[in-house]
């Protein structure tokens, strides 16, 4: 999720380390805090592996600033990833959301946006539950605690949002294809 997020955000512009870390909290960290332990040395993996570059400019201050850049192995990393997100990335909420907030650079591929739509469409189409009575996915109407019905009336009406976005959304996909 981390090595998606920082290649869709250096997709959109070059960005100094701050302004990365200030992008991530935005999209993960009320759920995943980033911390510069997590961050810095991931950014240096994908500086090693060629997925960004990294440019020193003069500080305002003192020390200079160093400016992330996404270079064309990083931006093909990052398209395929789209293209084929893990199993993961499709079922995980969080990671999901990560996905999302970069498939826009799938542009003029409306095709394989499509895919990696129903491929969530097909996972949130299962009957799936927080908790279960032996295989059977325990509804909110079978739970007496209030704090565990409400967290499957909160999914279900999360659920059912997204579904009709997906469908509303693969139906534009598919008029572009």
């Amino acid at each position: 999720m981390l090595k998606l997020a920082i290649l869709g955000f250096l997709h959109d512009r070059p960005l100094h380390g701050y302004e990365l870390r200030r992008h991530l909290a935005a999209l993960t960290g009320h759920v995943r805090p980033i911390s510069d332990g997590t961050l810095y040395p991931a950014i240096k993996r994908l500086e090693a592996d060629g997925l960004l570059v990294r440019t020193a400019e003069p500080g305002a201050a003192a020390a200079p600033r160093h400016t992330l850049r996404l270079t064309d192995a990083g931006r093909a990393a990052l398209l395929d990833r789209l293209r084929a997100p893990e199993d993961l990335d499709v079922s995980d909420e969080n990671r999901w959301f990560t996905v999302l907030a970069f498939l826009r650079h799938l542009d003029g591929e409306p095709a394989a946006q499509a895919a990696v739509l129903r491929r969530r469409l097909a996972f949130l189409s299962e009957p799936a539950s927080f908790f279960y009575d032996g295989a059977h996915p325990v509804g909110a109407e079978e739970v007496d605690d209030p704090f565990r019905r409400g967290m499957l009336l909160i999914a279900r009406a999360t659920t059912t949002a997204e579904l009709d976005w997906l469908r509303a959304t693969l139906a534009e996909l598919d008029r572009a294809a």
